[in-house]
């Protein structure tokens, strides 16, 4: 009889974990073990539904998570951490769940539920690799999502993962810096730098209750419509 060949598929593998787990539960077992549970249920469950993922398992203090996409798996981990970091506001340093993330973009075998294989095992070791609070991924998921997600990466250079025959080019994630914004909308975003100058002074006069006018040598009366449309605006 012909041994049944593996299933096998290419998956985007996220791979969590707590750090220092070992420590939060010597100092409260039942407490951690509560806010796992939660947060589980209240942050994880539903930002991987949100990014078409699936948990493959949970293992005590970690989780494996598959996505068909590399860019949502990314996106998923960045929001992941910042959403655990907001649960933490109010909680004492030591009592704070911390998450680390390792994602690859690799062929895994199928057994069941399960994934098995070095596209699981790079995500595995990325995380280990990987700072507090922070998500690293490898060359692979890079490759896909560059250019495809509004994030910044920082190249780390090749490094030696544990029983892993070859190196392997990891990037830390992290988001770019935030715009000027007014009531959530980013000014730069949709006119002109010195259009959005121009606003912006008259938004800070409007603001301070001063009439519209020259600020810091920006003469804000000109503001109109038609130069916010003008993407080379007129000359000052």
């Amino acid at each position: 009889m012909a041994e049944e060949r593996a299933q096998r598929r290419l998956a985007a593998i996220l791979a969590a974990d707590v750090v220092g787990y070992s420590r939060l539960m010597q100092l409260d077992e039942a407490g951690t073990l509560t806010s796992l549970k939660a947060r589980l249920k209240e942050v994880l469950q539903p930002l991987i539904s949100e990014y078409h993922g699936r948990i493959v398992k949970v293992m005590g203090d970690g989780v494996l998570v598959e996505f068909a996409s590399a860019v949502n798996a990314v996106t998923c981990a960045v929001e992941l951490q910042e959403a655990m970091d907001a649960a933490n506001r109010d909680i004492p340093d030591d009592r704070r769940i911390v998450l680390r993330i390792g994602i690859n973009l690799g062929d895994v075998m199928v057994e069941g539920q399960d994934l098995y294989g070095d596209g699981v095992n790079i995500a595995a070791r990325l995380e280990a690799l990987a700072d507090a609070g922070s998500v690293f991924i490898s060359q692979t998921v890079f490759s896909h999502v560059n250019g495809k997600a509004d994030l910044d990466f920082e190249d780390l250079g090749e490094r030696g993962l544990k029983n892993m025959a070859d190196p392997v080019r990891v990037f830390r994630v992290s988001e770019p810096a935030p715009r000027a914004r007014y009531r959530g909308v980013g000014v730069a975003g949709f006119v002109g730098q010195r259009q959005s100058r121009l606003l912006y002074g008259a938004l800070m006069a409007f603001a301070d209750g001063r009439p519209i006018g020259t600020r810091q040598g920006v003469q804000v009366a000109t503001v109109s419509t038609s130069s916010l449309h003008d993407p080379e605006g007129s000359a000052a």
